[in-house]
């Protein structure tokens, strides 16, 4: 059972300069500085867990500044943006470049890493991705009808060199329908219909090992591509409607903009005294 600490904040009394009155209002002083202080711990599946009363974290923010265990703590109003990784061209390059695409197991870890960094899916996309999704429109390969997050439907086109990493994948492991991407046994042979987010976060990590970067994780490798696509001049509209994203906003935290002063984008409109057309 868990016990929330409260303060019981008790009405002034009338006559609180007598040495009753006193009394009391240093119990009350005391009552709400226990209730600041004081912190219930519980232990629900191994993880430590730190409970503070909401109010605490509202009025007295300087109160809990020390406290363990802080990023558990339920209640708390987090205020900013959570800070994103992004990888530079040349550290995608090194990314792939580093697979050894000799074995099936070599070969999905590469394709997925290539959907992941060329396509921008979310981890549950990637690995509820059918052979049946991927098709042909507009002479682009694209993975059509994509149900993400929310239950929001896009396309999403697939680039040639990433389309050419799932046929080598497929041709290897002999699928021909169902679920993409499958988990191997020891013996390498391809069994089941899915893999574990487990094994995505471990191909991840090998794959960021070998190639020297620190703190890899999937959905950086998503931001990756939105900020690729923005470097290469894509349309922020077009990257919002790659990620699936309802909110533009949503789309410019991604990109991990920043307004340039020194080099304004009004500087230079064509249309300042002397120009020329």
């Amino acid at each position: 059972m868990t016990h929330y600490a409260r303060t019981r904040l008790l009405p002034l009394p009338l006559g609180h300069h007598s040495p009753s009155g006193r009394h009391i209002l240093a119990r009350h002083k005391r009552r709400r500085d226990d209730g600041l202080e004081r912190l219930s711990t519980t232990v629900e599946g191994g993880r430590r867990r730190c409970h503070t009363p909401k109010r605490v974290v509202r009025s007295r923010p300087e109160r809990i500044l020390a406290l363990p265990d802080l990023e558990h703590a339920k209640g708390v109003h987090r205020i900013g943006v959570r800070l994103g990784n992004w990888l530079t061209p040349e550290q995608g390059r090194r990314l792939l470049a580093e697979a050894d695409v000799a074995t099936p197991r070599a070969r999905r870890d590469h394709a997925m890493l290539a959907m992941l960094i060329g396509c921008g899916l979310r981890r549950a996309e990637l690995l509820a991705l059918t052979l049946e999704s991927i098709q042909l429109r507009e002479d682009h390969w694209v993975v059509a009808d994509l149900v993400g997050k929310g239950q929001h439907v896009r396309t999403v086109p697939i680039p040639t060199w990433v389309k050419n990493a799932i046929d080598e994948w497929t041709v290897a492991a002999g699928i021909t329908h169902g679920v993409l991407f499958r988990a191997i046994n020891k013996a390498g042979r391809v069994w089941g219909d899915g893999m574990s987010p487990k094994v995505l976060w471990d191909v991840v990590r090998a794959a960021a090992g070998r190639a020297n970067i620190d703190k890899l994780a999937p959905h950086d490798l998503r931001r990756t591509c939105a900020r690729l696509c923005h470097l290469a001049g894509g349309e922020l509209d077009q990257i919002q409607f790659l990620l699936g994203h309802v909110s533009i906003q949503t789309t410019e935290r991604y990109l991990g903009c920043k307004q340039k002063l020194r080099c304004a984008v009004n500087d230079r409109l064509g249309i300042e005294p002397g120009s020329t057309v």
